[in-house]
């Protein structure tokens, strides 16, 4: 697939509010997109994490969009996790078009990050479920669309967001393209108790993702990777430092996040390393544990 996603996101957009009834209609991440023998459920939270979910305003935690699902965190207002379901056999090119962004009526706006956030700075709306990813099938276009949604990105220093994290990203879309393969991707922010605090929003300084896929050989396969951006945003008028992406345990982003992945860290190919962590220099050479 062509990558269009490198136009920053760091620009002037147009915000809007769909009605809260346009949502009806959307079916979110599907646990069972890998076959009934491997459902894949959301993750289970610790229990003093559970009070900082955001509700909906019908007391749900579970915003669906098409083909994807986020819970937020009310202190933090950004989201714990997104959930994406890919279907590589499917995917479609859309444009990206004028870049609507979009405050989400189904929670309170006070409890999501808007674009004061982003103004004349270094940070770019980050995508957790990158705007290609549930681009496929009949409602590619409401996908694309729905991917514009300020729950769905995340504050990312340019130099991560447009380099590393996109390598990343690339590295994954293409092994669903290529071998039209289903996967299901986790991603998220790590939530530091001493992330520096910027307009009123403190700054993720971490990132990770986890995916889920059938490998060749029938078995389940569940591989985790973390960014850092520690270095990037010290100084958000002057960015220096290194960023790197490592392969680590499943048991490391639920112990950085809260979040509990349940079968998933049995089928983690990291779950016996000879390391805790796996230092991923070029991802074409496959220095690091392959998804398949």
């Amino acid at each position: 697939m062509k990558n269009n996603d490198l136009k920053s996101t760091h620009f002037s957009a147009e915000i809007e509010q769909l009605s809260i009834y346009d949502y009806d209609k959307r079916l979110g991440y599907n646990p069972d997109f890998l076959g009934s023998s491997y459902s894949v459920p959301h993750p289970y939270f610790r229990p003093d994490l559970k009070e900082d979910i955001a509700l909906l305003k019908d007391g749900s935690t579970i915003l669906d969009y098409t083909h994807f699902s986020i819970v937020m965190s009310k202190s933090r207002r950004l989201a714990y996790y997104t959930v994406v379901n890919i279907d590589g056999a499917l995917l479609k090119e859309v444009k990206r078009g004028k870049d609507s962004w979009y405050i989400d009526p189904r929670i309170d706006a006070c409890e999501q990050t808007g674009p004061e956030l982003y103004a004349g700075n270094d940070l770019d709306r980050g995508h957790l479920v990158r705007r290609q990813d549930p681009i496929w099938g009949e409602e590619a276009n409401q996908a694309n669309e729905d991917t514009f949604h300020f729950t769905n990105c995340s504050p990312q220093h340019k130099d991560l967001n447009q380099k590393t994290w996109l390598d990343l990203e690339d590295y994954l879309l293409n092994n669903t393209e290529n071998f039209k393969l289903k996967a299901t991707v986790f991603t998220g922010p790590v939530f530091g108790s001493d992330d520096p605090d910027y307009r009123g929003i403190r700054i993720p300084k971490e990132f990770w993702k986890l995916a889920v896929m059938v490998k060749k050989d029938g078995n389940l396969s569940a591989s985790a990777y973390l960014q850092s951006q520690a270095n990037l945003i010290r100084d958000l008028d002057f960015s220096f430092g290194d960023y790197k992406t490592y392969q680590v345990p499943v048991t490391r982003i639920e112990e950085l996040t809260g979040l509990d992945f349940g079968e998933l860290r049995k089928h983690d190919p990291m779950a016996k390393p000879r390391a805790a962590m796996l230092r991923i220099v070029d991802f074409e050479h496959e220095n690091h544990l392959p998804l398949l």
